[in-house]
């Protein structure tokens, strides 16, 4: 198989993006990804971007045609991808298929998205309900948040059949706050939420549905934010004159998708995403005990769990643990969403996914900040989870 390399990262700050309509958004993404390694926009020999409200939201389509609008991507090969909080890891998934099958040497991935209004507030009833969309019909009946109230129901299955407390999974927060802080792109880089913050009950910590242990800090970010990668084959590289060594090759990449609906499937073990996750391992000719840096889909405190045991870090029900005892710190067995994850860097669904990818990538170059920087980084997995653990795409990167 063609081996296939990260040649550039790029993405925003992530949080309010203020009066920056969609075609600005979706422009800036392009040329400012390109701009990281002084690539003209025409060498991009084709693209894809991921978005996942962009009609519901921000009652814009067509959005290949919006790439087409920057100079140089006219007449080029680009599709819109969606697949929910996966769109992001679908797009660059959606590239990395075209230089694999000889349709291209180069390739940009984009994604996006735009929650908030021009003065960066949010309508957190309409978008409740419009991210509801992304699950099964019978399953938002009742349900005012309906992804809340589904990751609810998994955090509390989760907690009953593994002896898991909410302070064990506070764990989590803690830490990707404590992450964000020195991440300058992170929404939540200014705030500070401890172990005791997160399971105390207090000023906007509450729970969010009535008889069930999800709290505010449990829960990941309404954000606005865009994100970029370029990939390219060897000549590719060449013809973009970047060095082989600049960059982080992905190495493997697995893709699966899950019955959409929650009941009566195993959510705790997801089949899918396993199957995703030993894709990519194999295809890399890596195993889990290789990986020392991790991003995984924490939509909800829950997540940062069950991820830690989809990547293989963690035994099924121990996943909390591995971050009770610190192995998910940055100076740990594994630096696990030392970006902040979506609870702190943010979580804007379209870009969600590149970010993770384009986060693990800095960590393998050794271009992450001092606090964060894994040492000795190797390897890394990423796996970004469209839906109630439904979409999975994960993907497996090495320095090149």
């Amino acid at each position: 198989m063609k081996k296939l390399y990260i040649a550039a990262y790029h993405q925003s700050k992530f949080g309010k993006l203020m009066g920056m309509t969609v075609p600005a958004i979706v422009r800036n993404a392009v040329e400012q990804t390109c701009r990281e390694i002084d690539a003209p926009v025409g060498e991009m020999d084709c693209g894809s971007i991921g978005a996942a409200c962009n009609f519901t939201l921000n009652e814009q389509g067509l959005l290949a045609g919006l790439m087409a609008q920057t100079p140089g991507l006219e007449t080029k090969p680009i599709e819109a991808v969606e697949n929910a909080c996966a769109s992001g890891g679908q797009a660059v998934l959606s590239v990395a298929h075209k230089l694999l099958a000889g349709l291209a040497d180069t390739g940009i991935a984009i994604g996006y998205e735009k929650m908030r209004d021009h003065e960066g507030k949010m309508d957190g009833k309409l978008i409740g309900k419009v991210l509801g969309y992304f699950s099964y019909p019978d399953e938002r009946e009742g349900k005012v948040f309906v992804f809340p109230h589904l990751f609810a129901e998994v955090m509390q299955d989760y907690m009953r059949e593994h002896g898991v407390t909410e302070r064990d999974l506070a764990h989590i927060t803690a830490q990707e706050y404590a992450n964000a802080k020195h991440n300058s792109c992170a929404q939540m880089q200014k705030a500070q939420v401890s172990v005791d913050d997160a399971v105390r009950l207090e000023g906007i910590n509450r729970y969010v549905v009535d008889g069930l242990p999800l709290k505010t800090y449990d829960c990941s970010q309404i954000s606005d934010g865009y994100a970029g990668l370029i990939l390219a084959t060897e000549e590719g590289l060449s013809r973009l004159g970047v060095r082989k060594q600049d960059c982080v090759q992905l190495a493997g990449f697995g893709q699966a998708v899950d019955p959409l609906k929650k009941e009566g499937r195993d959510v705790l073990r997801p089949k899918g995403a396993y199957r995703a996750m030993r894709r990519a391992y194999e295809m890399a000719g890596l195993l889990p005990v290789d990986v020392n840096v991790a991003e995984v889909h924490d939509c909800f405190s829950v997540m940062g769990a069950i991820g830690t045991e989809v990547i293989g870090k963690a035994q099924v029900g121990e996943g909390a643990k591995y971050w009770v005892d610190g192995k998910a710190a940055p100076d740990g067995e594994c630096g696990i969403n030392t970006s902040g994850g979506l609870i702190a860097k943010g979580h804007p669904v379209g870009a969600t996914g590149i970010a993770m990818i384009g986060w693990a990538a800095r960590q393998l170059l050794g271009k992450a900040p001092a606090e964060l920087q894994v040492d000795d980084a190797r390897a890394a997995a990423t796996f970004n989870i469209g839906g109630p653990l439904c979409a999975s795409v994960c993907t497996v990167l090495r320095a090149a």
